[in-house]
């Protein structure tokens, strides 16, 4: 699984920054989530939070999780059978799901409202994060999980946006997975009703089958990419129940087409949510940020309400 994209690297080595300490920690040491064969990395995740959530929700939310996977062709050069592989996926995927859920027990007993921000690199995720944060401030308590392969450069951003942040580096890794954001969580510690934006790593193609335990997966795409996008990565934009299509404003110099871009989106997804925005300009920001109050209005209230 990932074969071909680094997240075997034996190698590898998943780090946590906390941006307002500046402290700086090891939670993975080896390949992404069991890619080498299960090595045991220490970490029982027990997620021990004080709460008593038998995690049976009724998630209306809709998690997408095609397992099939078909477009995750990877060259497994272990001598493995296609059967072992399929196997080995499978055991990966249901070992971050039970993760997944314990975080979602979570966020929902604290009634945190939690977003899993995905995207192409350069789409404009970090830009619309700050311009959120700087909109909503003093409304609603925000942090954010930001995750990268390297540099804490877009964490800093949202520390000095005025958010509470801690940097996830993956290293050769492309996607977050759910014990990565159960130890950012708890470095976070977000207060009860707070909203939590994962940034997750600029890729279209892993991030999609892997459930952190987040409310929803918001899709980003901006106008510089092309109206294309959703046809050629359908799988994340199947999984998203929001998509917004930043960088409005450079539309009429891009030749892109909202129409055609929209239409994509619903060849792909019909029942997505779609909202475009400026991050620049503000256009549009003023529907994102009632989408945000709306979700919270429903999701982010403690259980005890």
């Amino acid at each position: 699984m990932c074969g071909t994209c680094g997240c075997s690297d034996p190698d590898n080595q998943v780090t946590l920054t906390d941006m307002q300490s500046g402290g700086r920690a090891v939670i993975r040491e080896g390949a992404i989530a069991g890619h080498a064969h299960d090595h045991d990395h220490g970490h029982g995740h027990d997620h021990d939070h004080d709460h008593d959530h038998d995690h049976s929700h009724d998630h209306d939310h809709h998690h997408h999780h095609d397992h099939a996977h078909d477009h995750h062709h990877h060259d497994h050069a272990h001598g493995h059978g296609p059967g072992s592989v399929v196997s080995l996926e499978q055991a990966v995927l249901a070992k971050n799901d039970e993760l997944a859920q314990r975080n979602r027990g979570w966020f929902e007993g604290r009634g945190v409202l939690a977003l899993n921000l995905v995207s192409s690199p350069g789409a404009g995720k970090t830009t619309l994060l700050e311009r959120t944060i700087q909109e909503l401030a003093g409304a609603r308590d925000i942090c954010v999980i930001e995750g990268d392969q390297m540099t804490v450069n877009d964490a800093e951003r949202i520390r000095e946006a005025g958010a509470r942040a801690v940097q996830i580096n993956t290293g050769a890794g492309c996607h977050l997975e759910a014990d990565m954001v159960a130890e950012a969580v708890k470095q976070l510690d977000p207060q009860t009703g707070a909203i939590l934006m994962i940034e997750n790593v600029g890729n279209l193609v892993c991030p999609a089958m892997f459930d952190l335990g987040e409310r929803m997966k918001v899709a980003v795409i901006s106008t510089t990419e092309g109206e294309d996008k959703p046809l050629k990565y359908p799988h994340m934009f199947r999984a998203a129940d929001l998509v917004l299509i930043n960088k409005i404003d450079l539309a009429p110099y891009v030749d892109f087409d909202a129409a055609q871009c929209e239409s994509n989106i619903r060849t792909v997804n019909p029942t997505a949510t779609i909202l475009s925005v400026s991050a620049k300009t503000g256009e549009g920001m003023g529907d994102w940020l009632a989408y945000l109050e709306e979700l919270h209005s429903e999701r982010g209230r403690p259980a005890a309400e």
